[in-house]
């Protein structure tokens, strides 16, 4: 039978994995040959179904039978072997490819992978990826398990990482076999596929031709309905979300924020149809810019994403990113936390986030707001809570004394962070002063804060600096409610009036009293 697939294969075979998957150590009971019924049937179908682009049952499988049968089939054990299924979907190649990615993903989800799963792993990426930039894949997949693809990629990157680092208690065969591939999730190559992708798909061109009106991309929902395939430009598109997250671990928030430029993070788009990019998406845009110092564009976009959470939540309780969502919403809730109280700019946020952001944090942000031991340990707290697990991308050495470094980049961002809180320790007094005057003398200021004239045209420099910080345009925006200006010695504050969104108010009403319409109509009168 001819595959549905078309590339050359020659191209490729030499980066295929080996052929058996290592099997997980202590997990005697499992035959990676032994294929059950329900098995054939799933990879039977699922064949058939990508061969004729059915995206609506592709979906179907991928997000119902597989997570179906790993839980009742597979809760402890890998799938079966990709060998031994291959005689079940005409060797397809490909199909293999993805085949095997979802063997590997499960076995991160639910067992520990070995060392050697872990490189071969990366050599079926490698391999996928290379069909998918130098071949034709005429395929379409479901755009959740193309998000997936690039999530699981940059996850078992950032994985891998954490288990290179932790030297001490590594056999001499984990060792060896970090020598042997040390290649194996290197930085340069996952960056470097990240972006190939992002080219060859040619994604930031078909991205401005829509804002021309020269493209269909939003309006199709990345889908090809013409007859040709989604894949490459989906991964394409979701690689750039996937580099933003990259380069946050790496403490690198600029060129994160430069990678996700071309998305428009304030229009609906493809991005928002999966709800786990969507997270991700928000997640690290607005840590970047927590570490970066825009808090207002943090708070902003805190505050959307977790509205619509807390207004579509019931609806993503059936799905296997459910646990994930939680998380990550109150991670964003402690993000949100630490950005209102450096830059106290509650205006920007909706009343029911708000409720939910008092009822969690209202007594740590009391005690944030004082500056002292407390309040540095709060920060702290909730920094370690919320921050990504940044990573060392740097090989590891493999020379005696072995060390564990896996929170050595964690300890420097978190030092970073506590020197930048520590420096506004005086911003919070002169801000409560400048809201009480419209004018004030600088002598009569200094009075009022304890401090000569020259140490309060410090602190008011260094208000200034600390309350506006540059944008992705290069331009300088304004943090803060409240700024000033000197002039012949007296401070002048401009006080900054957030315009009122009317609209908004008046459509949480409305949806507040349908709410309370449908409970009553719940009630039964006897």
């Amino acid at each position: 039978m001819v595959s549905s697939y078309e590339y050359d294969d020659g191209s490729y075979d030499s980066r295929h994995p080996s052929s058996a998957a290592s099997q997980p150590g202590g997990d005697h009971g499992y035959d990676p040959n032994f294929v059950p019924d329900s098995v054939k049937t799933f990879v039977g179908h699922l064949y058939r179904h990508i061969r004729e682009k059915n995206v609506y049952e592709i979906n179907q499988m991928y997000e119902g039978s597989f997570q179906l049968l790993s839980e009742r089939m597979f809760r402890e054990t890998p799938w079966p072997s990709v060998e031994a299924v291959a005689q079940y979907v005409d060797k397809d190649h490909v199909f293999c490819l993805l085949y095997r990615e979802l063997w590997f993903r499960h076995v991160y989800a639910r067992l520990s992978p070995t060392g050697r799963q872990r490189v071969e792993s990366w050599d079926n990426y490698c391999s996928l990826f290379g069909v998918v930039l130098h071949g034709v894949v005429n395929m379409q997949l479901p755009n959740q398990w193309l998000w997936d693809m690039v999530d699981e990629f940059v996850y078992q990157f950032q994985s891998q990482c954490q288990y290179r680092a932790k030297l001490k208690s590594k056999t001499e065969e984990e060792l060896q076999l970090l020598k042997q591939y040390d290649q194996a999730w290197n930085v340069y190559g996952v960056l470097n596929y990240l972006q190939a992708l992002v080219e060859k798909s040619m994604i930031i061109q078909i991205l401005e031709r829509e804002k021309e009106g020269l493209e269909q991309f939003t309006a199709t929902d990345g889908y090809d309905y013409e007859g040709g395939s989604n894949v490459l430009k989906m991964l394409g598109y979701y690689s750039m979300i996937g580099l933003l997250r990259v380069h946050c671990l790496l403490g690198d928030y600029h060129t994160g924020l430069k990678c996700l430029a071309p998305i428009d993070i304030n229009e609906q788009g493809v991005y928002t149809i999966v709800i786990g990019s969507q997270i991700s998406t928000i997640y690290h845009y607005g840590f970047a810019n927590l570490m970066l110092r825009r808090y207002v564009e943090a708070i902003r976009e805190f505050n959307k994403i977790l509205l619509s959470i807390l207004k579509y939540k019931q609806f993503h309780q059936k799905s296997p990113q459910y646990d994930q969502i939680l998380k990550k919403n109150e991670q964003m809730y402690a993000m949100l936390a630490i950005c209102v109280s450096l830059c106290p700019q509650t205006k920007l946020i909706d009343e029911n986030v708000g409720a939910q952001l008092k009822e969690k944090y209202n007594d740590k942000m009391v005690k944030m707001q004082r500056f002292d031991d407390e309040a540095y340990a709060i920060y702290d707290e909730l920094f370690s809570y919320a921050c990504p697990k940044f990573i060392t991308a740097s090989a590891p050495v493999l020379e005696e004394p072995l060390t564990n470094y896996n929170q050595d980049a964690y300890r420097l961002q978190l030092k970073l962070f506590l020197y930048e809180v520590k420096q506004q320790q005086l911003l919070a007094s002169v801000r409560s002063f400048l809201k009480l005057y419209s004018k004030i003398t600088v002598a009569k200021l200094s009075t009022y804060m304890e401090v000569d004239e020259a140490t309060l045209r410090t602190i008011l420099m260094t208000y200034k600096h600390k309350m506006h910080a540059v944008n992705s345009d290069g331009k300088i925006i304004n943090n803060s409610d409240v700024d000033f200006y000197i002039i012949d010695d007296v401070v002048h504050v401009i006080e900054t009036k957030t315009p009122k969104r009317y609209g908004d108010y008046f459509l949480s009403q409305i949806l507040k009293f349908e709410e309370m319409i449908t409970e009553l109509d719940k009630i039964k009168l006897d």
